[in-house]
Order: structure tokens, then sequence, then C-alpha cells
């Protein structure tokens, strides 16, 4: 892991992969929690974590090098007031009805009804959010499962599809152009500009996509 400095009042730490982005994730949540970290927003990315607010980066980056998180370990999520997310699983009521369900079936080589299976037995997780408020990329499914984009992304997206993109499961919180992979579709809400947090879906947070 490499740290470098972002402006006056902020770290970027570069990570080896996924899962050392969840480990450093997870670990400066708890040390925020517990008064250790003075930082104003912890943001994991596919392979960074970005710390913004420092009161003194110098200092925290002479911290972080003492600490060694361990991989894999769940930590509490923003705006779970401190709730140890390793406890608790989102359910996503999915309705299997994706228009690339059978394309996602060919990139596997299987029948149709074994990828709606796969889907509903992996307990996936929030890995970062990006690309519009609210949407969780979510891991779990195994690298060898990962699948391309389409070659041109679609115009529009109906708010609540269930996507797949490379190693990813999305659900799109709007209606939105893209390219995903579409599985199946979702009414559970998950972007309000008025709820505290607004995303439902937030870094660490654990999730099944449950048939409706």
């Amino acid at each position: 892991m490499r740290i470098r400095p972002v402006g006056a009042h902020a770290l970027l730490l570069d990570c080896s992969d996924a899962n050392q982005v969840e480990a450093w994730r997870a670990e400066l949540w708890r040390r925020r929690e517990r008064g250790d970290l003075d930082v104003v927003e912890i943001i994991p990315a596919a392979r960074t974590v970005l710390l913004d607010g420092l009161t003194d980066p110098a200092h925290t980056a002479a911290l972080l090098g003492t600490w060694d998180p361990s991989p894999g370990t769940a930590g509490p999520s923003p705006g779970t007031g401190g709730t140890d997310i390793g406890t608790d699983v989102v359910e996503v009521p999915v309705r299997y009805d994706g228009a690339d369900l059978p394309t996602v079936a060919g990139h596997w080589d299987v029948a149709v009804p074994t990828v709606v299976r796969r889907l509903i037995d992996t307990e996936f997780r929030v890995a970062f959010c990006g690309f519009a408020p609210g949407f969780a990329y979510l891991t779990g499914l195994p690298v060898g499962l990962a699948v391309p984009r389409l070659p041109t992304p679609r115009p529009r997206v109906p708010a609540g599809s269930v996507a797949l993109a490379g190693p990813y499961a999305g659900i799109y919180p709007t209606a939105s152009p893209g390219g995903w992979l579409l599985v199946g579709h979702t009414d559970l809400p998950l972007f309000d500009v008025h709820a505290d947090p607004p995303a439902r879906l937030t870094p660490g947070t654990r999730v099944r996509l449950v048939p409706a």
C-alpha cells in the first residue's frame, strides 16, 4: 500500500487489490469511530481509499504506517451509527426478468435458471459507490464470472435495474444511460436525498439479491 498526499488536507491510499481496499476501509472507519482518526470523509474506490478533511495529513500518514488491517474483516459502514454490518444483510427483492439474462448465461456457459440461482445464492458486499448518486458496486461473484459491458450503452436504463459488468453487480438507483447487462429489476428505493444517509447501500454493506 502506498500513501500519497492530495492537496492540503487529503491522503490517497493506493492499494494492491479490492480486498486490501476493503480491509483499509473497514479499519479506517473503526479508527474514526473510536476517535483514533480525525478525518471528514473516507471514500473507497476500486483500488484506492481517499481520506479527505484531515487536519494534519503528515501525522495521519505516519499513523497509517503503524496500522496493519486484516483483509476480509467487516467494519461499520457510514450511516450505521457504528453498528457492525457483519451481522446485518440488506435484502433486495429482485424480479429476475432482465433482457440480458440469456447473454450472461452464454458468457457463463450455463442455463438462465443457473444464472438466477447463482445470483440468489451469492452474498455481495458494497465495495464502493460511484457513477451516479446511490449506485453501489457489489463484489462477491467469482473472478471467472466477470462479463463484458454492452458494446453500445443503452440511452436509458430504468431505475431499479439490476445488472452485471466486469466482476461487479449493481443496481441503477435512477434512470440513466448504461452499458451493464440487465438481469432483473427491484422496486426498492436506493437513493433518497431526504434520507440519512441518502444512499441505502453504502461501502461495506452486505447485500443479498433475493427473489421478489
